[in-house]
């Protein structure tokens, strides 16, 4: 099936020596981490937008993935810019939050930023997956509308329920395991009046990380929705990133 141009993985050469892996939410594409990778790059970064499996296509490709063909995709860029790069950065929206965690607790990325990852969900049929899945093939999706950013939020109109058991199993990970693994300086972004994603999910990563509480920061955002990184708040967003990114760059190893 073709993939629209915006729902395309991309690279954008920088000139600074530096790279960043963005990393798109569930039944998105890279397109909504564009204008942050645009933004990056005009400071001199190189970044990779990767598109993960089931993606950009069709509900029904989106259908037959898991959370471990997404994470595979993301570390295959991820190890792509460490054979360019000594200096590899990692940023993730939503799903890609949780792939971007698990990234930072296994490569050694120089620092990480995540937004809008799901801890916590406040959809009460959640507790009724294991029975949901048989019965309710997909559910429906709540769209925003970002004005003139719309352009990049290219995404499914319905999220299939079958991918969902590995994206939980992964969440259940990154409570158990990834999160303590990080030792990078690590920026949380989060919404507080967002409804995919319980907004104390933000404190809870930002609380259990390993990473040194000098080297961490958490950022509370009053405005947006879900997709912070094209919100009325982005220009901001990008700022604390890309601000975050230069200090733990001056910082030495």
């Amino acid at each position: 099936m073709a993939i629209q141009e915006i729902a395309q993985s991309y690279r954008l050469e920088g000139n600074n020596g530096k790279a960043v892996l963005l990393i798109h939410g569930y039944t998105g594409t890279p397109g909504e981490l564009r204008p942050l990778g645009e933004y990056l790059n005009a400071l001199g970064y190189t970044v990779l937008g990767v598109r993960l499996p089931g993606h950009g296509t069709s509900v029904e490709d989106l259908e037959k993935t898991t959370a471990e063909d997404w994470y595979r995709e993301a570390a295959r860029g991820a190890e792509s810019l460490f054979e360019e790069f000594q200096e590899v950065f990692v940023a993730g929206l939503s799903m890609g939050g949780i792939m971007a965690i698990r990234v930072a607790a296994s490569f050694p990325v120089k620092a990480a930023a995540i937004m809008s990852a799901p801890i916590f969900l406040p959809d009460k049929r959640i507790a009724f997956y294991p029975i949901l899945k048989y019965f309710i093939r997909s559910l429906p999706k709540s769209k925003k509308h970002y004005g003139n950013m719309m352009k990049y939020n290219v995404s499914y109109e319905t999220m299939p329920t079958k991918p969902l058991g590995s994206l939980f199993a992964t969440i259940k990970k990154c409570k158990q395991e990834y999160l303590k693994k990080i030792k990078c300086p690590t920026i949380v972004l989060q919404s507080k009046v967002e409804h995919t994603v319980v907004p104390k999910s933000a404190q809870y990563i930002f609380d259990s990380l390993g990473t040194a509480e000098e080297n961490k920061k958490l950022i509370w955002l009053e405005k947006s929705g879900h997709i912070i990184s094209l919100d009325v708040e982005r220009e901001f967003v990008f700022k604390e990133i890309a601000d975050f990114f230069a200090q733990a760059s001056d910082k030495q190893d």
